[in-house]
């Protein structure tokens, strides 16, 4: 483990704007830095942990809003 502290979104992000990371990409990424911060395998801001985790929820968010439509689409099909 490093002593290094990461930065949630950072780590994620690049040097991009919120808006050019793919949500799928945001979720693989959150997923992994989550998993190695909870096994203490990396360290990262704690603060700022939980100010960006904006960024996961919005992905989240984003996801759920596209399979509701496609639930949706799909029931409409069946119905038809």
């Amino acid at each position: 483990m490093s002593d290094r502290e990461l930065n949630f979104a950072r780590e994620i992000l690049g040097s991009r704007s919120y808006r050019d990371v793919p949500d799928a990409e945001v979720l693989t990424e959150a997923e992994r830095l989550l998993n190695s911060w909870l096994s203490g395998e990396l360290r990262m801001e704690r603060p700022k942990l939980y100010d960006h985790y904006a960024l996961l929820l919005l992905a989240l968010t984003r996801q759920v809003r596209a399979l509701e439509a496609r639930v949706s689409e799909l029931e409409a099909e069946r119905g038809a």
